[in-house]
C-alpha cells in the first residue's frame, strides 16, 4: 500500500471543451410539461446550463476543495482518493457518500465534525478521484478495500457513516469487519433490505411494513428507472452521460431535485450543483458508477443480523422511510433520530442536524 498526496488540477483544455459544449447544446424541439412530472423541465435546465457554461467559476471551487488534504491510497492494486480532515488523534470516522453525489456532500458538515473526530472520506470506486475497476467490484469488495484504506491510514478501529450507496457499503463492512467498527451510523436503510422482506413469503408483518414496502413498490414504479438502467445496461447510459453535459445536469439534477426537502435550487446554490456534476463531468465517471450499479444488483449478499451498534437518522423527505421495528430485524438500533426536515442528502441540506446526531451517536457509545 502506498499514499501520495493529491491536488486537483483539471486542464484548461478540458475547461474549454466544457464550455464549448455547453454552448453548442442542442434543445429538444418539444417538451410537454412544465412541471417535474416527465422529468427535468426545460427551463430548469436551461437556468442550470447557462449557469454551468457561463457565472460559474470551477477554478474557486477547484481553490477550495484544494483546501482540503487530499491523497490517492493504493489498495490491493487501485487507487482511492480521499479527505482526511479533523483532529488527529480523536475517533477516527468514515463516511460515505452515494449517487449522484460524491465527496461534496459532506463538505459543509466537516467543520462541524472537526474537533470532535479525525474524519476520512474517500470516493467510492468509480467516482471522482479513485480509480475506476475495471472488474466487478460490489458493496462487499469496496467493504474490504475501505477496510484496507483505514489499515494503511493507521487505523484499527473506527467509526462509519453511509447513506444510500454508503449504508449498504457500511452495512458490510459491519458483517465483515465488526471488529474493526466503534459503530455503524445510517442515513437511510438498505433498500435492499425491504426488498428482501418483501420477498420473505414468511415474514410476520406490521401493517406500518406493509405500508412500507407498498410505498417501496410505489417509487419504484414512478420513480425508480433509472436505478433499473444502471443495473442493468450501465455502458449504454454511460456513453450518453459521459458525452453531453446537458444530459449529464439533466439526470443528476432531476434526482436532486426528487430527493430533497424543497425545490432543489432553493436548497442548493447553483455552484454547488455545478460543482457536483463538474466533478462526474472532469472524471468522466458517470458510467463507472452506474458500472457500480451493475455490480450491487448482481452481488450476493448475506442477509446475516448486523452485530455493531447501530445509529439511525431518518430523513422525512428521502426515497423510503421505514420504521424502528423493521430496522431492528436487521440491526441492533441504539439511537433513532426521525429528522424534522431533510431529504436524501441530509448532511448537505441540514448539516447541523445531521452532524449533532452523529457526535450524538458516538458519544453515546463512548467511541
Amino acid at each position: 500500500m502506498s499514499i501520495s498526496p493529491f491536488v486537483i488540477d483539471v486542464p484548461q483544455s478540458d475547461l474549454d471543451d466544457l464550455r464549448d459544449r455547453l454552448a453548442r447544446t442542442r434543445r429538444s424541439p418539444v417538451t410537454v410539461a412544465d412541471d417535474w412530472s416527465r422529468g427535468i423541465p426545460a427551463a430548469v435546465l436551461d437556468t442550470v446550463l447557462t449557469h454551468w457554461g457561463g457565472a460559474y467559476d470551477w477554478r474557486a471551487a477547484e481553490t477550495r476543495l484544494n483546501g482540503y488534504d487530499h491523497s490517492l491510497v493504493d489498495v490491493d492494486g487501485l487507487s482511492i482518493h480521499v479527505i482526511r480532515a479533523g483532529t488527529p488523534g480523536t475517533t477516527p470516522l468514515l463516511l460515505i457518500h452515494g449517487w449522484p453525489d460524491g465527496f461534496v456532500r459532506f463538505e459543509k458538515a466537516l467543520p462541524l465534525l472537526a474537533d470532535r473526530f479525525e474524519l476520512i472520506v474517500p470516493s467510492i470506486p468509480g467516482f471522482a478521484f479513485s480509480g475506476k475497476p475495471h472488474h466487478a467490484l460490489g458493496p462487499i469488495g469496496v467493504a474490504d478495500l475501505f477496510a484496507g484504506l483505514m489499515t494503511a491510514l493507521g487505523h484499527e478501529r473506527f467509526g462509519v457513516h453511509g447513506a444510500d450507496l454508503g449504508s449498504q457499503i457500511g452495512e458490510q463492512l459491519a458483517l465483515r469487519h465488526p471488529q474493526r467498527l466503534l459503530g455503524l451510523h445510517l442515513g437511510d436503510i438498505p433498500l435492499r433490505r425491504l426488498r428482501a422482506l418483501a420477498a420473505d413469503d414468511s415474514a410476520e408483518l406490521t401493517d406500518a411494513e406493509r405500508r412500507t414496502l407498498a410505498d417501496l413498490v410505489e417509487w419504484e414504479t414512478a420513480e425508480g428507472a433509472y436505478a433499473r438502467l444502471q443495473r442493468t445496461k450501465p455502458q449504454t447510459i454511460g456513453v450518453a452521460l459521459d458525452d453531453s453535459p446537458a444530459g449529464l445536469a439533466a439526470w443528476i439534477v432531476e434526482k436532486f431535485q426528487a430527493w430533497t426537502d424543497g425545490d432543489a435550487l432553493d436548497v442548493y446554490t447553483l455552484d454547488e450543483l455545478c460543482t457536483n456534476l463538474s466533478i462526474y463531468w472532469f472524471t468522466r465517471s458517470a458510467m463507472s458508477a452506474a458500472q457500480y450499479y451493475y455490480d450491487n444488483g448482481h452481488s450476493v449478499l448475506a442477509n446475516d443480523a448486523v452485530t455493531v451498534p447501530t445509529g439511525v437518522a431518518m430523513w422525512p423527505k428521502d426515497i423510503i422511510n421505514g420504521t424502528r421495528a423493521s430496522v431492528e430485524r436487521w440491526f441492533p438500533v441504539v439511537q433513532w433520530t426521525e429528522m424534522p426536515r431533510g431529504g436524501h442528502f441530509g448532511p448537505w441540506e441540514a448539516p447541523e442536524l445531521w452532524a449533532s446526531d452523529l457526535t450524538a451517536f458516538f458519544d453515546r457509545l463512548g467511541g
